[in-house]
């Protein structure tokens, strides 16, 4: 396939069409909200009480996940994990009314840094995803943080959240459920839909896809993307990433190494990785952040720069309009 060179509207302006919500179980009371290549979110049920795992970008999403758990639980929503500090997961947060709001310490100093740039940058980038934004109450902060290792009980269900390494960002976590050997992976494993990797660490990405594969899971509720249930979906999904994050690294990689331009890169990209993943939800869409944050990593700048309205256009129309 030859590298596209028509125009296209900025990131997802022209993605208008809703999109259809699936509700799966992956494994007893555990549930994938998805909806074909948007943000997922995952839905645990434990004895007493119910834990979101990404709460969708704005009050309007987060209430079409509550719907579909009222179909299956009257249980009370308790607590709200962020994956990370992305606006697309977490300001959708207020609506569940939940006692607690949890994320990693480093994806919480991630909001501080960088929340309200994130927030407007990604706010031009969805406008579909951020219908009904006026809701939205402000920046989500967490009530618990934690480095490494965290466990919560739902009655006797254990849920246990785990920082596994940098991949999409440099604060991702996972939330496991032992007793059905199920993982919430947020954006760290997608199915068919593009990694963004505008704020990722390319070299430690991999790695940390290893990590999630020593657990044998059972099934994973990737960030986005269908549900996968059984080991050879997982798998299969645990090598699909892997092969994006390399395929789009080592080429932009080649190119930034040996003095060429970022223009340079972004051809050797598109040549690389069109032919596999140009059919991928959000692939145009995530092309040029991938490529500038590549160029960085390879060039040996390890902390993102971080993305703002201004530089988001900027970068659109020098790679990709």
């Amino acid at each position: 396939m030859a590298p596209s060179t028509s125009p296209k509207s900025f990131a997802s302006q022209g993605d208008l069409a809703e999109k259809k919500i699936s509700f799966t179980e992956v494994g007893r009371d555990l549930w994938a909200f998805t909806a074909e290549g948007d943000p997922n979110t995952g839905v645990i049920i434990g004895d007493d009480s119910v834990m979101i795992v990404d709460a969708q970008a704005t009050p309007r999403l987060a209430g079409k996940v509550i719907e579909q758990i009222r179909k299956v639980t009257d249980k009370p929503i308790k607590y709200v994990v962020l994956s990370h500090y992305h606006a697309v997961r977490v300001l959708g947060a207020s609506a569940y009314g939940a006692s607690e709001v949890i994320m990693s310490e480093k994806a919480r100093a991630m909001v501080v840094e960088r929340g309200q740039e994130d927030w407007d940058s990604e706010f031009g980038r969805f406008p579909r995803l951020f219908q009904g934004h006026e809701s939205i109450p402000g920046l989500t902060w967490p009530t618990l943080t934690f480095n490494d290792r965290a466990s919560f009980y739902l009655g006797k269900r254990r849920i246990d959240l785990r920082f596994l390494g940098r991949a999409h960002t440099a604060g991702d976590i996972v939330a496991h459920v032992p007793d059905e050997n199920v993982m919430f992976t947020g954006d760290i494993v997608e199915y068919h839909s593009a990694c963004y990797c505008g704020d990722a660490h390319f070299a430690d990405w991999p790695a940390t896809l290893e990590a999630i594969r020593g657990f044998d899971l059972s099934a994973i509720a990737p960030g986005r993307g269908d549900a996968l249930v059984g080991a050879k979906m997982v798998n299969e999904a645990l090598d699909n990433t892997a092969d994006f994050i390399r395929s789009t690294y080592r080429p932009i990689a080649r190119v930034a190494q040996g003095g060429g331009s970022l223009k340079e890169a972004w051809d050797a990209a598109r040549a690389e990785c069109d032919p596999k993943f140009s059919s991928y939800a959000i692939y145009e869409h995530c092309l040029p952040f991938n490529v500038a944050r590549a160029y960085d990593e390879a060039l040996g700048v390890d902390t993102p720069r971080i993305w703002t309205a201004e530089r988001d256009r900027e970068m659109w129309e020098r790679l990709q309009g």
